[in-house]
C-alpha cells in the first residue's frame, strides 16, 4: 500500500472514529445503581419470556429473558412524570402496543401507541390530558380495549388509535374508574372499579348498574378480575377488603384472612394454571390463598410495596412483583420466597455524590425516598457496578456525603449526621450547640449582644469579647443539607445552623455569631468557605475563623448551589442563571457566552481545573468552565442531569430520578495515533 493510500485510510478511520464519538456523546449510558419504583408489567402474547415493566417517571423497559435482566426501551412522553399503570402489547401484532398514562397530583396523563415495538410512540389525540387509570384488552376480541380514566369508561375498537366515552358523559357517580376487567367471553360485558363503588355494562356501556351489595359503602376498588373459565366468579380488591361474587357481580362476600393493616390490596392476579390460586398485592405484601380466598398467607415481609403481579402462564412457579423502591422482585417457587431481579433497572433518585480521595475509580451516591432499600451506594468500577452499604442509617433518605480527612465516610441524613464505621453507620450525636441569644438589657444597664451574620463581620468564639458557654451535646436530627471540606475542616449546613469539625466527623461544634436558622449550602476549598440560606451568604477566607455577610447578585432571588475555586472565586446559580466573583462577593458577573437558567448544581472539579454545571430539569446539557481563561465546553448527554463530576478522564452524571449516567470513556490518543 503506497504512503498517499495510507494517509487515506487513516483519514477515513480517524473520521469514522471522530463521528463514533459524537454519537456516544449524545448517548451517556444508564449503570444504576438498581432498583427504585416499579409500576406495571405486560408480556408479548406471542413471546412469554418478553416482558415489559412500567415506571412511575415515564419510562418502559423490556426483557428478552423472562424478566433476569432489563434495559430502558423509550421514555414515555418525553416527560419523568408520567406514570406508566397500564402497559397493553395487542394479541394480533405484538408490535403493537398501548400505555396508559397518569401523573400524581393532577388530571393529566394519556394513551400512547407504539407500532414498532416500543421504539417510537404516538401521542393519541381523543385521549391527550386524560388521567388513565386502568387499560385492559378484550380476551376475545383483540382489537378491542377499554380504559378507566377520571372521567369516565372509554373504549376502543380499532386497537387504541381511536377512543369513544361509553359510561354517562358528566356523570356524577360513574368516574374517577381506577380498575377495568372485561368478560372473557362476551366483550359487552364490562366492569369497572372507581373510587367509589364497582359497576357492570352488559351491553357496551349503554346502560351501567351499580353492582354494590355485599361492598361496604364508598369503597375505592383498586382492581377486578374475572375467572376466564368460570366468568360468574369475580374478584374485586377495595380499601376496605378483598370481595368475591359467585353471580357476576350481582352480589359479593367480603373474603376473610387478610388483616385490615394490608387492606389496600392494589392489584389481584389469578394464576392462569390454577384457579384456586389468587395473589393480592397489599401495601403491606403479598399475600396468597390456595383455596379460592377462604385462607390467605403473606409470603413477603410487610416492608413490600406491590404495584403489580406477574404470573407465567407456561411456569406457574414463575412470579413476579412491581414494587414500590425494590424494583422487581422475582420467585422461581410460585411466591414462597422473593430475590431482586433488577439488572439493568434503575429507578433510583440520588441527591449526593462523592469520589473517594484514595481510590478514583471508588465513587458514592446518596439516594431519597427509598427508605431501607436506599440510603447510599458504592462503586468500586467508576459507577458500572453497585452494592447498597446502608447497615444503620434506619431507612434516612441521604442528602450529603463527605469524606472526612482520615478518610472516613460520613452521611448527611434527614435525621442528622452518620459517619461509616467498618461497614455500619452510626449517628453522631456529639454535636454542641451555641448558648441561647442573651436575653434583652435592662433599663440603665449595658450588655453585650450576640453579633450576627447581618453585621459586617465577627469573630469567632475564641476572639470573642464576651464569655460564652456551649451547650452539652445531645441527640441530633436535623436535617443535613450539604457537607463540604476545607483543609483539615468539615463543615455541615444543617436545618438547625452551620456545624464544623476538625475531628474528622466524630465531633461538630455550631459555628458561633449567627442567628439559628436553617443553611441550606455550603462549600469549601482551602481556606475560603461559603455558606448560604436560600437568600443569604456569609463568607470566610480564614478557614471559619472570621466570617462577613456578602451581597448576593441583585438579579438571583434564590440560589440554588454553589462552589468555590481554587482561586477563591464564589459560584453561585440559580433560576435566573449562573454568577462569579473574583472580589470576595463584592461584585459579581455572569459567564460570558454561557446562558443558562435553572441551575441544579455547581462543583469546581480540581483535578481538571474546571467548574462543572448540570442546569434544569429539562436540559440535556454538561457544561464545563476551564479556569482561568473561562472556556466553555458542553455535552450532549441525552440525560436530564441532577449533576455532573469527573472520573478519570470522562465524566459521570446523577438524573433526576434514573440513577447514574456515564459518558463513553473517550479513545485514547494512543489509539488514534495508531490508526
Amino acid at each position: 500500500m503506497n504512503r498517499s493510500l495510507r494517509f487515506s485510510v487513516r483519514l477515513v478511520t480517524l473520521v469514522v472514529v471522530l463521528f463514533c464519538l459524537q454519537l456516544h456523546a449524545a448517548s451517556w449510558l444508564p449503570y444504576g445503581p438498581d432498583g427504585g419504583d416499579a409500576r406495571a408489567f405486560a408480556v408479548d402474547p406471542h413471546d412469554r419470556t418478553h416482558l415489559y415493566l412500567g415506571t412511575a417517571t415515564g419510562w418502559m423497559y423490556e426483557s428478552k429473558n423472562g424478566g433476569a435482566d432489563w434495559k430502558r426501551l423509550a421514555w414515555i412522553g418525553k416527560r419523568d412524570d408520567l406514570v406508566l399503570d397500564s402497559i397493553v402489547v395487542s394479541g394480533a401484532d405484538s408490535k403493537r402496543i398501548v400505555v396508559g398514562a397518569w401523573v400524581l397530583g393532577s388530571p393529566d396523563g394519556g394513551i400512547f401507541l407504539s407500532k414498532d415495538g416500543g421504539v417510537t410512540w404516538e401521542t393519541v389525540g381523543d385521549m391527550q390530558g386524560q388521567s388513565i387509570r386502568a387499560l385492559t384488552p378484550s380476551p376475545s376480541d383483540p382489537k378491542l380495549l377499554v380504559a378507566g380514566t377520571l372521567k369516565g369508561v372509554y373504549q376502543s375498537t380499532d386497537s387504541g388509535a381511536h377512543w369513544k366515552l361509553i359510561s354517562p358523559a358528566g356523570s356524577q357517580e360513574l368516574h374517577e374508574v381506577e380498575s377495568i376487567a372485561i368478560d372473557p367471553v362476551d366483550p359487552q360485558i364490562i366492569y369497572a372499579g372507581t373510587w367509589h363503588l364497582p359497576w357492570k355494562t352488559v351491553d357496551g356501556g349503554q346502560h351501567w348498574a351499580n353492582i354494590k351489595q355485599g361492598v361496604i359503602e364508598d369503597s375505592d376498588v383498586f382492581s377486578i378480575i374475572v375467572d376466564p373459565k368460570d366468568p360468574k366468579i369475580i374478584y374485586a380488591s377495595a380499601c376496605s377488603g378483598i370481595y368475591k361474587s359467585q353471580t357476576a357481580g350481582q352480589v359479593f362476600q367480603k373474603i376473610q384472612g387478610i388483616p385490615s393493616t394490608a387492606r389496600r390490596t392494589r392489584v389481584l392476579m389469578q394464576d392462569p394454571t390454577n384457579r384456586n390460586i389468587v395473589f393480592a398485592g397489599t401495601t403491606e405484601g403479598l399475600w396468597r390463598t390456595v383455596d379460592s380466598g377462604t385462607t390467605w398467607q403473606r409470603t413477603t415481609g410487610p416492608e413490600v410495596i406491590v404495584n403489580d403481579v406477574y404470573v407465567d402462564p407456561t411456569n406457574s412457579n414463575r412470579v413476579m412483583l412491581a414494587t414500590d423502591r425494590g424494583g422487581v422482585l422475582a420467585s422461581n417457587d410460585g411466591g414462597n420466597s422473593f430475590v431482586q431481579s433488577n439488572a439493568g433497572f434503575s429507578a433510583r433518585q440520588i441527591t449526593s455524590y462523592l469520589a473517594d480521595a484514595s481510590n478514583p475509580a471508588t465513587i458514592y451516591v446518596g439516594v431519597v425516598n427509598d427508605k431501607a432499600l436506599g440510603g447510599v451506594f458504592a462503586s468500586t468500577n467508576g459507577g458500572l457496578n453497585w452494592s447498597q452499604m446502608s447497615s444503620g442509617l434506619n431507612g434516612h433518605d441521604v442528602f450529603s456525603l463527605v469524606q472526612g480527612p482520615d478518610n472516613n465516610l460520613l452521611a448527611g441524613t434527614r435525621h442528622g449526621i452518620y459517619r461509616l464505621q467498618g461497614a455500619v453507620w452510626s449517628r453522631v450525636d456529639n454535636v454542641t450547640f451555641n448558648p441561647p441569644p442573651a436575653p434583652p438589657a435592662k433599663a440603665g444597664k449595658k450588655t453585650s449582644g450576640r453579633t450576627t451574620a447581618a453585621t459586617a463581620a465577627h469573630k469567632a468564639p475564641e476572639a470573642s469579647t464576651h464569655k460564652t458557654t456551649a451547650q452539652p451535646a445531645h441527640a441530633f436530627e436535623a436535617a443535613v443539607n450539604a457537607f463540604a471540606r476545607g483543609g483539615d475542616t468539615l463543615y455541615a449546613a444543617t436545618s438547625t445552623g452551620l456545624f464544623a469539625s476538625a475531628t474528622s466527623g466524630q465531633s461538630w461544634k455550631e459555628v458561633s455569631g449567627f442567628e439559628p436558622k436553617s443553611w441550606n449550602f455550603v462549600a469549601a476549598r482551602n481556606s475560603t468557605v461559603l455558606a448560604s440560606s436560600l437568600n443569604s451568604a456569609v463568607l470566610s477566607s480564614d478557614g471559619g475563623q472570621q466570617w462577613t455577610a456578602i451581597k448576593l447578585p441583585e438579579t438571583l432571588d434564590q440560589i440554588s448551589t454553589m462552589a468555590v475555586d481554587d482561586a477563591g472565586g464564589l459560584w453561585v446559580g440559580g433560576r435566573q442563571g449562573i454568577f462569579v466573583s473574583d472580589d470576595k462577593g463584592a461584585t459579581w458577573q455572569t459567564v460570558k457566552d454561557l446562558f443558562l437558567r435553572d441551575v441544579n448544581s455547581i462543583f469546581y472539579d480540581v483535578a481538571s481545573q474546571r467548574v462543572l454545571i448540570a442546569a434544569g430539569s429539562k436540559n440535556t446539557i454538561a457544561f464545563a468552565v476551564h479556569l482561568p481563561d473561562r472556556k466553555i465546553q458542553y455535552w450532549n448527554t441525552g440525560w436530564n442531569l441532577r449533576m455532573v463530576r469527573s472520573i478519570g478522564d470522562h465524566l459521570v452524571g446523577t438524573t433526576w430520578f434514573d440513577g447514574v449516567v456515564i459518558q463513553p470513556r473517550m479513545v485514547d490518543s494512543k489509539e488514534m495515533a495508531s490508526h
